[in-house]
């Protein structure tokens, strides 16, 4: 047994990797899958095509391998966060479509509870802040408005999970309801200090504790996929949300360092140790790891709108055709326009955390054209960047590393990098192995079947493809950052 089967579940597609035991890729699948708008600012996912992608790309990936299934020692899995599942404990299907972490439906109801005082509450106990991101919310909307949902909750007959625990579920025949603790901190429902689901924020949220499911380690016997699926049984050994696994995978075990991933949105963690660090920034605390009943913790800061503002030139603009072509449109923008784009499509996510307000572009003239808008949507992932390290610096008493690594499909921007180095003035390390977030979640199963080394010997593997040193002379790096901050004050004053 020297593969680890890596599931993938992201916001547009999933995928699967197969990786041998040299952290070498043998295989792997990808498959897309519609988003569902059904009103403005709410996203939704249907349930069965998280799942049916899901298995599709494994089989495809073990095919295309050309691997038996007994050579696989385990599966890890990493998953999109906060989005929100119910479902029926006796049938295993779905009472409501996915709602997805994007959604901001329950904004009224988060800006309800912020008034009466309830924050400060909130995040003591979870370390995060009253937003429709994260999953709490979500779930008391499905129970309010699902007909019966609520009584057939506090029954015992219905189960929520985030899709880790959907997917689990499916894996295994319906035999398992379980999550690990970095999924589990993103529900604004657990308490990350005392390390278990917390029965005051089930109270304020209204949400029966008996659908919750069980929390376990993120390297941990999560259950047995059937049998029927790959052709045996699969031992399930690894889990971890998205960011948290691109943490992982990008070897961040030292308090101090920080990576970003660059996905549909941008998330950076910045890894704290043991210390539970209280952000006066307006940054989220949570859970980075947990290894052995030790946690590890992190400051995080969440970007909404990365990699989907080239969607948006692509899908909403239609001035690209394929996300490549933006680096060179942008090499073609007039460098004495200065537009600015803040694209607040969903909101704006940390530092600001301002569900309201929507995107918007500033400086345009009559010669503006597609490459400085592309420009400009490069520009605006880097400058958000740079919004949450200003932040973590503030927040940070720690050493803090100067350097920032990068993954996710925008980091293979070799422009988008180097402003990203500009404008933070720090030096961004590129990684050889760009599929970090699977990576992690391969560790975390391999370690445990004993198949992967410890945290300091898989850290030793990990392989830099190129620096990006920043290059912008300062005095023009604080004039840049100037015109966004006051492109981002009023965009929310609008």
């Amino acid at each position: 047994m020297n593969y680890i089967l890596a599931i993938d579940q992201g916001t547009t597609s999933s995928r699967a990797i197969l990786f041998d035991e040299r952290f070498d890729i043998a295989a792997q699948a990808q498959e897309e899958f519609p988003q569902h708008f059904p009103a403005s600012g709410w996203v939704e996912h249907d349930p069965s095509d998280l799942w049916s992608t899901t298995a599709a790309t494994c089989r495809s990936a073990i095919e295309r391998a050309s691997v038996a299934p007994s050579a696989i020692a385990a599966i890890g899995i990493t998953n999109q966060r906060e989005t929100t599942l119910v479902w029926d404990r006796a049938t295993g299907r779905p009472i409501h479509n996915a709602i997805v972490w994007q959604d901001r439906r329950t904004r009224d109801f988060c800006e309800d509870l912020r008034e009466s005082g309830h924050e400060e509450a909130v995040t003591a106990a979870t370390g995060l802040l009253l937003d429709p991101y994260f999953s709490g919310t979500k779930l008391r909307w499905i129970l309010d408005h699902v007909e019966g949902a609520r009584e057939r909750a506090r029954a015992g007959e219905l189960a929520f999970g985030t899709v880790d625990s959907w997917l689990v579920w499916n894996l295994t025949g319906g035999r398992v309801h379980v999550t690990d603790v970095t999924n589990a901190a993103r529900t604004l429902l657990y308490d990350i200090g005392e390390g278990r689901w917390s029965e005051a924020m089930c109270d304020l949220f209204d949400v029966p504790m008996g659908m919750l499911p069980e929390v376990r380690d993120c390297a941990a016997a999560f259950g047995t996929t059937r049998p029927d699926l790959f052709g045996r049984e699969i031992p399930i050994l690894g889990i971890a949300g998205d960011q948290q696994a691109a943490t992982i995978g990008q070897a961040c075990f030292r308090p101090g360092m920080v990576k970003s991933t660059y996905g549909t949105g941008c998330f950076a963690l910045l890894n704290t140790g043991d210390e539970r660090v209280r952000s006066t920034n307006r940054l989220l605390t949570t859970i980075a790891y947990q290894l052995g009943g030790r946690r590890t913790y992190a400051l995080e800061g969440s970007i909404f709108i990365a990699g989907a503002v080239v969607q948006w030139l692509r899908d909403g603009l239609r001035l690209i055709r394929d996300a490549a072509e933006t680096q060179p449109l942008a090499d073609r923008a007039d460098p004495g326009q200065d537009v600015v784009l803040v694209p607040a499509f969903t909101g704006l996510g940390a530092p600001y955390w301002n569900p309201a307000c929507r995107g918007a572009v500033f400086g345009l003239t009559r010669n503006t054209g597609p490459a400085e808008f592309a420009r400009a949507a490069l520009e605006s992932v880097g400058y958000q960047t740079r919004d949450l390290v200003e932040a973590m610096r503030a927040d940070w008493t720690g050493s803090a590393e100067t350097t920032l690594r990068v993954d996710g499909g925008m980091s293979a921007s070799d422009w988008a990098m180097q402003f990203l180095a500009d404008i933070l003035g720090a030096p961004v390390d590129r990684p050889r192995m760009r599929e970090t977030t699977a990576l992690g979640a391969a560790w975390l199963a391999g370690h445990q079947a004993g198949l992967y080394p410890d945290a300091d010997g898989f850290a030793a593997t990990w392989a830099l493809d190129r620096t990006f040193e920043p290059r912008m002379p300062e005095a023009e790096r604080a004039a840049r950052y100037a015109r966004w901050t006051r492109a981002v004050a009023a965009t929310q004053a609008f």
